[in-house]
């Protein structure tokens, strides 16, 4: 995929946007620091913060415009023009560098600033367009580590160029020649066409960004999403901007051992990135979340605990080599890269769920919000720093332990406040630890629209299976003495589950069960129904039920067959004695999610769905 005409162009100018831009940007620091301080008309300290917040106001200003662009235009198009203003800025850069006009540079920044605020939302918005749903993951695997090693790259180098005898000209010719480079690979990106019925809108400064953070809200899932990711960046920056301190005060290490330790954070995050792609198995796998989010805390608080407690002579500082060649370090230079590996573990699986349940005209503009409460979640980072550190003199590892216990609230209640990713934790679970799911046909499932899965029931988990098996939420309806099973009740409430038991039990029950099913399809929602209406006592198919024909009548949707086959013998199935009374036996055990091509609602019925689901079930 990474060398295919559709991704690579765009790959290489996202990649060589964010080298070039952080190059740009630390070079200034740089050259304001250690460089010509008298040339400076306001203080040094007070020119670095301005910085920071001159390349981040961008994004607080024109984000919620830019996303409104991106879904409006053709996103080849625009990244173009973005680029071409990239090489029209960063070639007055060159001339202001050389001549070291500080406050040009910093007037210049603000631009660039502008520039990847705008370039923010049609960088994520362009791969569910450019992708295939099973390449979405990857895709935003390999732009993380991208981003995350330009970004590394881009840091490292402007030390190394700056501190160069020629250091100011070749300054000047880096960013022109990444900029060149950056727009001709951009002119290679395929055409891609606006989504949707284009809908512009006048820029508004204030309104616009309060009406894309309205639009964002609209849809928890995705809105918690965002939370999630800007916590993440809240994690990110508050030790980006820390390690500085904490190497010199903390791990008595030089400024070489800072770059160390950025590498090690920023590396991590790419190996995350990467790990998230293989064991997401070509589909969203909001599974994986609680593995990087724990791991966020876990490291931090294991990492506290490597600092070394040495007593060092006044005025020694670890150079680099002695650094990494003293054992005692080794602990926490693994604990802050697993920190990372956890990030990019945690971050992929959100923005693939963002792209994939936003709406296609109005991708870029969810994206643009996640933008700008990222850029909050930072501000509120070094406000966060600024306070403790300074106003209640907290040391920075009291800080990151701060960090690591905050992490553990966010976790809590994100997954409080959406369900479906408490579901799809225990459902990766199932499917990866305790059974191996290997899914046929799930291209099969409609990816939006009201539908009908109907299956074969073998097991009390077969609804977590299944699950797993769909990117989109389903609704089951279940027994109702399934649906009450004690801890997995818990689950299947907040599934949104349809409990229905026999019309002789509990007629009320049973009419409203067809009631709910009938809102959930008028609602374009995914319905799972197993209609042999209980589980199989043989492991074999039994008779299916007249429900789903009288479902179909008032509702002719689209109807999706499934076999599951592998579960019967588990601890979850009625073989050998009634489920769950019985000891397990089967751990890794092979289970098949076979999915059928869709079949017309109206056309079809209950004998006809029966023999289609055994026809897959026999595969």
């Amino acid at each position: 995929m990474i060398l295919t005409k559709r991704f690579f162009p765009y790959f290489a100018t996202l990649c060589l946007g964010a080298l070039n831009d952080n190059f740009y940007k630390n070079v200034l620091l740089l050259l304001v620091t250690y460089s010509q301080l008298n040339a400076l008309p306001i203080d040094v300290n007070l020119f670095v913060n301005l910085a920071a917040g001159v390349f981040i106001l961008p994004f607080f200003l024109f984000s919620a415009h830019a996303g409104i662009v991106a879904d409006n235009m053709n996103k080849a198009t625009l990244i173009k023009r973005l680029k071409l203003l990239e090489l029209i800025i960063m070639s007055t850069a060159a001339v202001a560098i050389i001549s070291q006009s500080y406050m040009v540079m910093l007037v210049l920044l603000f631009l660039t600033g502008s520039q990847s605020a705008y370039f923010g939302p049609v960088k994520y918005s362009l791969l569910p367009q450019a992708l295939s749903e099973a390449e979405l993951v990857k895709g935003n695997a390999l732009v993380e580590m991208g981003t995350f090693l330009s970004i590394l790259i881009g840091t490292l180098s402007a030390g190394l160029v700056v501190a160069n005898e020629n250091g100011l000209t070749w300054a000047a010719i880096i960013v022109c020649v990444l900029a060149v480079a950056g727009y001709l690979s951009s002119r290679a990106i395929p055409s891609l066409p606006a989504q949707g019925e284009l809908n512009p809108n006048k820029f508004s400064l204030f309104s616009g960004t309060w009406r894309c953070i309205s639009k964002a809200r609209e849809t928890t899932s995705i809105w918690m999403a965002i939370l999630a990711i800007s916590w993440f960046w809240f994690v990110g920056a508050t030790y980006l901007t820390q390690f500085p301190n904490f190497a010199k005060l903390h791990l008595h290490a030089d400024a070489t051992v800072v770059s160390l330790l950025l590498a090690l954070f920023s590396v991590g995050i790419a190996v995350g990135s990467f790990v998230c792609e293989r064991f997401s198995f070509g589909h969203v796998e909001l599974g994986l979340l609680p593995f990087g989010v724990l791991g966020l805390s876990v490291f931090s608080f294991d990492m506290i605990g490597a600092i070394p407690l040495q007593v060092v002579e006044p005025g020694f500082v670890y150079s680099f080599e002695s650094f990494i060649s003293n054992a005692q370090h080794y602990r926490v230079m693994i604990d802050l890269f697993l920190v990372g590996l956890s990030g990019g573990l945690f971050i992929v699986p959100l923005y693939a769920f963002i792209q994939t349940r936003a709406e296609k005209q109005e991708c870029a503009q969810a994206i643009a919000a996640n933008n700008i409460i990222n850029a909050l979640f930072m501000v509120g980072s070094a406000v966060l720093s600024i306070v403790l550190l300074g106003v209640f003199s907290w040391s920075i590892p009291e800080l990151f332990m701060l960090i690591g216990v905050l992490n553990l609230v966010v976790l809590i209640y994100v997954y409080s406040q959406v369900p479906e990713f408490t579901q799809r934790f225990i459902s990766y679970l199932l499917s990866h630890v305790m059974y191996r799911v290997n899914v046929q046909g799930r291209q099969h499932i409609p990816a939006q629209g009201a539908g009908i899965i109907v299956s074969n029931h073998v097991s009390y988990v077969d609804a977590l299976i299944i699950m797993g098996a769909s990117t989109r939420p389903i609704r089951f309806v279940m027994d109702k003495s399934i649906s009450e099973i004690p801890l997995l009740k818990y689950v299947f409430r907040h599934a949104g589950v349809i409990p229905i038991c026999s019309p002789k039990k509990c007629e009320a029950t049973y009419l409203n069960a067809f009631e709910q099913i009938h809102n959930a399809l008028a609602n374009g929602e995914l319905v799972c129904i197993f209609p042999e209406g209980r589980l199989t006592s043989d492991g074999d198919i039994g008779e299916f039920r007249p429900g789903i024909e009288m479902i179909l009548q008032r509702d002719p949707v689209p109807v999706i067959p499934l076999a599951l086959n592998g579960l019967w013998g588990s601890y979850f199935s009625h073989k050998g004695g009634h489920a769950l009374t019985t000891k397990p036996t089967r751990f890794w055990s092979r289970v098949k999610v076979n999915i059928a091509p869709v079949v017309a609602g109206d056309t079809t019925n209950r004998m006809a769905l029966q023999q289609q689901v055994t026809q897959q079930f026999e595969q």
